[in-house]
């Protein structure tokens, strides 16, 4: 079966719309008709005129897309396509958390569960972070949840001394940088560009930190030839579309011998699995209109203060 084709025959008939994070496959980026990180992918999802959303990432950005879209029916392709940084979080702990903090906003990046967003003041991206807390007073105390690496950046660059969860996702925690400074010994010339959402060590070492989106921008500007990417290794499918001259090379994590750096999550997804997800309505995202009325409210503000 030619998958691809029938793809776009479903998703003309049925009206449907494919949104893919930078960390998918290539195959699925490239059938997208969108390809985006957080803050893109939410912006789309609330903007879109169509009846159904594919969305090819993970759990919550399809939770994101329904909160935004209750109206539309909101797919995506693998039910398993979790987060290991929004399972870093768990509701019933972090209202505990919060609870002794009653003085605090609460500050959570998007990459979290609907249950937790509803607990949630304002909601940001690693794109928009420093924007979002630049709009809060600065008398006003804050929690920062749920990722520790990034809860901390922020707190270096911005000077808010923020109470932090305790969470981090699987593929920025495990960055080895002794092995990433073998890599430089190779191409003393590349850059390291790194995810924010990175360990300490790594974004001292950087010569760019930065969004999804940042770290494709910079290198697409940037008049070095070489880089090495310390991010989930499906964003190297963009900069080597949009610069081609150029090397990309992977971060690599302290356990792999195949120097990879990728989501588990992410990689879930097949054209396969879309092609079913689109032909069958499955699997179908649904979030209880309780939590979604409540879980709207800062993403809605996150939205307003981006622009």
């Amino acid at each position: 079966m030619d998958y691809i084709n029938e793809i776009n025959r479903l998703r003309k008939e049925k009206n449907a719309v494919i949104l893919a994070h930078y960390y998918q496959i290539p195959e699925i980026q490239d059938i997208a008709d969108f390809v985006g990180d957080s803050l893109d992918l939410s912006r789309k999802s609330a903007d879109t005129s169509a009846d159904i959303i594919v969305f090819a990432g993970v759990k919550f950005m399809a939770e994101t897309a329904k909160i935004l879209s209750p109206g539309k029916k909101v797919l995506i392709p693998d039910l398993n396509a979790g987060c290991s940084l929004a399972d870093s979080c768990p509701p019933a702990e972090f209202r505990k958390f919060r609870e002794k903090y009653p003085d605090h906003m609460v500050v959570s990046y998007v990459n979290t569960t609907a249950e937790i967003k509803a607990m949630t003041d304002i909601c940001c991206t690693s794109t928009n972070a420093v924007k979002v807390l630049e709009s809060i007073p600065q008398e006003q105390k804050i929690i920062f949840a749920p990722d520790r690496n990034l809860g901390s950046y922020l707190s270096r660059i911005t000077g808010r001394d923020m109470v932090l969860w305790d969470g981090a996702c699987h593929v920025h925690e495990e960055f080895s940088l002794v092995r990433i400074m073998e890599i430089k010994d190779k191409y003393p010339d590349a850059k390291l560009i790194s995810h924010p959402e990175c360990q300490k060590p790594i974004l001292i070492a950087s010569d760019f930190i930065g969004s999804t989106s940042a770290l494709l921008k910079f290198t697409d500007s940037d008049s070095s030839k070489e880089y090495i990417v310390a991010t989930e290794s499906g964003i190297l499918h963009q900069m080597k579309k949009q610069n081609p001259g150029k090397l990309f090379l992977p971060a690599p994590p302290i356990d792999s011998t195949c120097g990879c750096s990728d989501c588990i999550f992410m990689k879930m997804h097949t054209i396969r699995k879309i092609y079913h997800s689109l032909m069958e309505d499955k699997f179908e995202i649904d979030v209880d209109p309780v939590i979604r009325q409540k879980a709207v409210i800062p993403i809605r503000r996150m939205l307003e203060i981006s622009g």
